[in-house]
């Protein structure tokens, strides 16, 4: 038996609410003038400067006990309820499907230095909870009580767009209700910096400037997005304000390399047309796309070259919100989910921060220098990681 799909005979799937944290901005509004300020050039890394996690916990040592990246999703998950409200699904049909590329890497290294300095007895008891990938999710699932599938993708930097629609998808095939997704991420240590500046990932300039000439590579940045998916009548009869709609998804696999793209973008063309197919959509339903954009030279090419074969030469807006948030790894696909929904309430596409020109040879649409004007519609956001995962999903009004 073939299952439905989001676009076809499967339920409908409601965006009811969402929270953010980001370099550019915490919550919602500070995130939205964020992706419309300039680019930020701190360095190799963009981190939230004076991050306080201490509003989100019961008190400093139960935050203490939380790595950065569980602060994160539980801090967005914290505004993704407050935006929302409380789903009226049953706990048991109330699932967590979350995200993250590394875990909680900081609190691995911190407890590896120990060892070393101050010898194995020294090392935390709390260190397993704290670096284990599926803790951000986890802690949700408790905070909130929310009995349903409580999973963790971990997909590198195409995770929480994974996430979304693995979440999307089992509401719309009937296996829950209600479910909480999105992503986490706060890699920037100083092992994941001096591996990803060796390996020739991180720019040099200290600049993200995706789909330019002068592109060298990305900014790692860090954060978090969560959203809240509901059955849509089940939305519709509790008075809940639907912010959006999950039209579909869709997942595959470049099989080419460990970290370069397919050459052409053969894997991420495949994906967006499955999502299209998904969504029971064509290319021209789609009015924006969210760009994976990283700013390497190899990815940002390979994605202009997709985008074009799927869609045509300069047929859709395309941004990239990189230069703002950097690129947060396994959270970047809920960022910019999150992005979206905001440029379709703000009725505005955000522009490519720390790029002025497109590198010869791109036939996109990039929007530059300041937001563009739109009316909403289908839109894909698209992430492309390590390991050939692609994931692309389109978002609608919810209209």
């Amino acid at each position: 038996m073939t299952a439905p799909t989001m676009g076809s005979q499967g339920r409908r799937v409601a965006i009811t609410g969402y929270g953010v944290v980001a370099p550019c901005g915490v919550g919602k509004e500070a995130f939205w003038a964020g992706l419309n300020g300039p680019a930020i050039t701190s360095g190799r890394t963009i981190e939230l400067d004076d991050w306080d996690p201490s509003p989100y916990f019961a008190n400093p040592k139960e935050a203490r006990r939380a790595d950065k990246v569980e602060q994160f999703a539980v801090a967005a998950a914290a505004e993704c309820f407050e935006h929302a409200g409380r789903p009226s699904a049953d706990p048991s049909r109330f699932g967590v499907i979350f995200a993250t590329g590394v875990g909680g890497l900081r609190s691995t290294q911190e407890q590896i230095e120990v060892m070393l300095d101050k010898g194995e007895r020294r090392v935390s008891p709390f260190l397993v909870p704290m670096m284990m990938a599926n803790a951000s999710g986890a802690a949700i699932s408790m905070r909130y009580g929310l009995q349903g599938p409580n999973e963790t993708i971990c997909t590198a930097c195409a995770a929480a767009t994974h996430a979304i629609g693995y979440a999307a998808r089992m509401i719309s095939w009937g296996m829950i209700d209600a479910c909480v997704t999105g992503g986490s991420e706060s890699a920037g240590c100083s092992i994941a910096v001096s591996s990803f500046g060796n390996m020739t990932a991180l720019t040099s300039t200290g600049c993200s400037r995706p789909f330019s000439p002068e592109r060298d590579g990305f900014v790692l940045g860090e954060g978090a997005g969560v959203l809240m998916l509901e059955e849509w009548q089940s939305a519709v009869d509790r008075g809940a304000n639907i912010v959006g709609e999950v039209l579909g998804a869709a997942s595959n696999a470049d099989a080419h390399h460990i970290t370069a793209p397919a050459p052409g973008g053969t894997g991420a063309i495949k994906c967006m047309e499955l999502a299209l197919r998904d969504a029971g959509l064509s290319p021209a339903d789609i009015l924006q796309i969210n760009a994976h954009g990283t700013s390497t030279p190899l990815n940002d090419a390979a994605e202009a070259a997709a985008v074009t074969a799927v869609f045509g030469a300069g047929a859709v807006p395309v941004t990239s919100t990189k230069g703002v948030t950097g690129h947060a790894l396994g959270a970047a696909g809920a960022l910019e989910a999150v992005a979206v929904l905001l440029s379709m309430e703000k009725r505005l596409i955000p522009p490519t921060a720390g790029t002025t020109q497109l590198d010869d040879g791109f036939e996109i649409d990039v929007v530059l220098g300041a937001a563009r004007p739109w009316t909403p519609g289908p839109a894909m956001s698209n992430s492309l990681g390590f390991g050939g995962h692609n994931g692309s999903i389109i978002l609608g009004t919810g209209r």
